[in-house]
């Protein structure tokens, strides 16, 4: 524990006050980058600086809080059961949800308002409601949430969404009546809580009146919640809706189909709305994985436009004396890791001199004495000498790429994990011999671009397709030293350069770099966290849309292409795409892992 960075002390902390809080010792908490989330009984809560502000410690702790509140308070199948078919209406059921057992911490734990206030704020801050400039404009479901959680605890909306929030007020409040007052009196009671939810959701024309169906749902309610007094475990203390067994029978039953979608719109999307609306610039984008299986047979891949793309070298977005700051940003990250380059480099160039080890042929004429057969000469006098001669294999030429995913969900430690892992492995290949290229990928803008605004302008054609201005760069070109290149590198510290990921597009824009080249071997390696993702493209096409086209093209280079593909995982497991992959937590993991996956790749086929 002593050589535990204060991180490390922070994790622990918070683990174990979240044990306490949910009264389960297997429940894990973790950091992220991208958007706070829990899967089951683990969750990920936003990433503090080194130093650990007390703002954002603050934030942690109410992320924390909430997914514990979750655990213990919150019973998936009882919901799943009442939650309304209708998208608009679930979002809205989900929000009360959350405001219920979010509620109960804030006012049975002192110890939590206020870290549950700094959650709420930076929830809201990249929330639509932020922004929104008219009544139309605010996503109903966060401004309910916001007024039931007033209601409920007493505290003020969150000055950023305070505005949008009196935008709807009067509609909301003419059409609920007491529904606030009576939701308040059956705060613990979750299936009394979400019955009296429907009705406010029925006042609010959001969800039919039908009263037969919800009596039919009296019995099995109360036989819920029976079941969950403290807890929404089963008997062997797993959280049923967050098992993938239960997911994937979701098209078998409504159960498994609405404590997926759930899940979708619920604590993994805290700041989910319109992704038609302007995004703030350094917001996180939301990762929504759709599963495979989901994605139609039928599936075509397409841009709605390609006007406003670019392929841009690093040099040409930043000016030298602000790369060089950055640069000397990411050195002094590098300073710990000087002794990594040199060790990767002798070990890999034994690997690689390995393979070019000589083939022999015996019972030659002439050349090596053969002493392996001179015991058959001693036996037998009458036998000539044995001689063997050498041949040496030829050595492919090599070319590597690496591409690197600049999206905004690899900010902080992932891309400066990804830049120290291209500039090692670059130094490291180059000293062996093989050329490498380093490239990266993101987009233009957040939420669509100039894309968006054409299709807007064009009346807004269905199932457009890619609709975001993509941005390629190229960091270091294979013929170009390293020397000249490590400035460029820096640029992947800058603020505001990482936005949002179409990873399909940009390995096949890699992968054609890599074909025009003349190395007789051609390795692609990609650096990324995980799935695709742009709001702009997800919110007018299939919630798969790009996953699809990802996996179809990494299936078609496994498959087809003479180049040899491998990932690395920074921080995420990217297996379910890629069949050769790696996953580091840190850069030091690059001298065990990565050696073994190039040695592997540079093998005489």
């Amino acid at each position: 524990m002593a050589d535990d960075s204060p991180l490390d002390r922070f994790k622990t902390a918070l683990t174990g006050a979240a044990r306490a809080i949910a009264r389960d010792r297997e429940t894990e908490i973790g950091w992220t980058a991208d958007q706070p989330s829990q899967q089951g009984k683990s969750a990920r809560v936003p990433m503090p600086g080194r130093d650990i502000s007390a703002a954002e410690a603050r934030e942690a702790r109410g992320f924390a809080d909430s997914f514990a509140l979750r655990l213990r308070y919150h019973n998936p199948a009882l919901h799943s059961k009442m939650r309304p078919g209708d998208a608009a209406a679930s979002a809205c059921f989900d929000a009360i949800e959350r405001a219920r057992y979010e509620a109960i911490g804030e006012t049975e734990y002192s110890g939590m308002r206020s870290n549950m206030e700094a959650m709420v704020e930076r929830r809201v801050a990249s929330d639509p409601i932020a922004s929104a400039q008219s009544a139309d404009d605010v996503p109903l479901h966060t401004a309910l949430g916001l007024m039931l959680r007033e209601q409920l605890t007493g505290q003020p909306i969150p000055p950023a969404a305070r505005e949008g929030v009196e935008m709807v007020r009067e509609y909301v409040e003419s059409r609920t009546g007491d529904d606030f007052e009576q939701l308040a009196d059956a705060l613990h009671d979750q299936s009394a809580f979400q019955k009296l939810g429907l009705d406010m959701l029925r006042h609010l024309d959001m969800v039919p009146m039908e009263p037969e169906d919800a009596e039919g749902l009296d019995d099995e309610a109360e036989d819920g919640q029976d079941e969950t007094e403290d807890s929404d475990q089963d008997e062997d203390g797993a959280d049923p809706s967050d098992q993938p067994e239960t997911r994937a029978e979701g098209a078998e039953g409504e159960e498994g189909e609405g404590e997926e979608q759930d899940e979708a719109t619920g604590d993994e999307n805290l700041a989910e709305g319109d992704p038609g609306d302007d995004g703030e610039e350094f917001q996180l984008p939301q990762r929504k994985n759709a599963p495979w299986q989901d994605i139609p047979g039928t599936f075509d891949y397409k841009a709605f436009t390609t006007s406003f793309d670019e392929v841009v070298e690093a040099t040409e977005l930043c000016d030298y004396e602000e790369l060089d700051r950055l640069r000397a940003y990411l050195d002094s990250q590098l300073a710990g890791l000087a002794g990594v380059v040199t060790k990767l480099a002798n070990r890999l160039q034994r690997r690689l001199m390995a393979q070019q080890n000589r083939s022999w042929d015996f019972d030659q004429e002439e050349g090596l004495l053969d002493a392996a057969r001179l015991a058959r000469v001693v036996v037998s006098p009458g036998h000539s000498l044995s001689y063997k001669q050498e041949q040496e294999q030829e050595f492919k030429d090599t070319v590597v790429t690496l591409l690197i995913d600049n999206s905004g969900s690899m900010r902080g430690r992932p891309i400066s994990i990804a830049a120290i892992s291209a500039d090692i492995l670059a130094r490291t290949l180059e000293r062996c011999g093989v050329k490498v290229e380093i490239l990266g990928f993101t987009t233009r803008a957040w939420k669509g671009g100039q894309s968006r605004e054409k299709w807007l302008a064009d009346g807004r054609p269905e199932n457009p397709g890619r609709l975001n201005d993509i941005r390629h760069i190229i960091y270091k070109k294979a013929d170009e030293p390293m020397r000249r290149a490590r400035r460029s590198l820096g640029l992947m510290m800058r603020e505001g350069l990482l936005k949002e990921n179409i990873d399909g597009e940009a390995l096949l824009w890699a992968h054609d770099r890599l074909l025009a080249r003349p190395e007789d071997r051609r390795i692609l390696m990609v650096i990324s966290d995980g799935a695709p993702v742009d709001d702009s493209t997800l919110s007018v096409n299939s919630a798969g849309y790009l996953e699809a086209h990802l996996r179809k093209v990494i299936e078609w280079i496994e498959k087809v292409s003479p180049v040899q593909l491998v990932a690395i995982g920074i921080g995420h497991d990217v297996t379910r795409y890629y069949k050769r992959a790696v996953t580091i937590m840190d850069a030091e993991q690059l001298g065990g892992t990565i050696i073994e996956q190039l040695a592997d790749l540079f093998e005489v086929e």
